[in-house]
């Protein structure tokens, strides 16, 4: 796999960007389907939402939340076409070429191998409403 040592670097002084982890969902999700499922994932999100020239809701076409390669492509500032033109030096307003694409994946890919790397991250506890019958409140009619 290509490093990205610079690239990371940078990233890592950025706060913004360094709030990025994997929860646990997202974790269990990346580390049971695998390299090759996450790679035709990626590819799929970087070819429909920002390899077109005028991608549409640019600047706000990658969700916060929800798949593990979104929240790559905000840790890894490959989200939106102007991030990609500041952090990665690719021009807005044209197309990505098949390199472009593949270099965005190789990134993307790598920051999730990353992630992976550390202990899984704890799984958050479900907010449970007691059921009637466990009302420790006792009816007074």
């Amino acid at each position: 796999m290509t490093t990205f040592d610079d690239l990371f670097t940078r990233l890592a002084r950025s706060p913004f960007r360094q709030r990025f982890r994997l929860g646990r969902t997202e974790y269990d999700y990346a580390s049971g389907k695998g390299e090759a499922v996450l790679h035709q994932h990626a590819a799929d999100f970087v070819a429909r939402r920002l390899a077109p020239a005028e991608p549409e809701n640019e600047g706000r076409q990658t969700p916060m939340r929800g798949h593990p390669v979104f929240i790559a492509q905000h840790a890894t500032a490959t989200c939106c076409r102007g991030c990609l033109s500041k952090w990665h030096h690719i021009d807005q307003h044209q197309p990505l070429s098949a390199e472009q694409q593949a270099y965005v994946v190789a990134v993307l890919l790598q920051w999730i191998h990353q992630q992976l790397q550390r202990p899984a991250p704890p799984a958050r506890a479900s907010r449970s409403r007691p059921k009637p019958d466990d009302d420790p409140q006792l009816t007074l009619w």
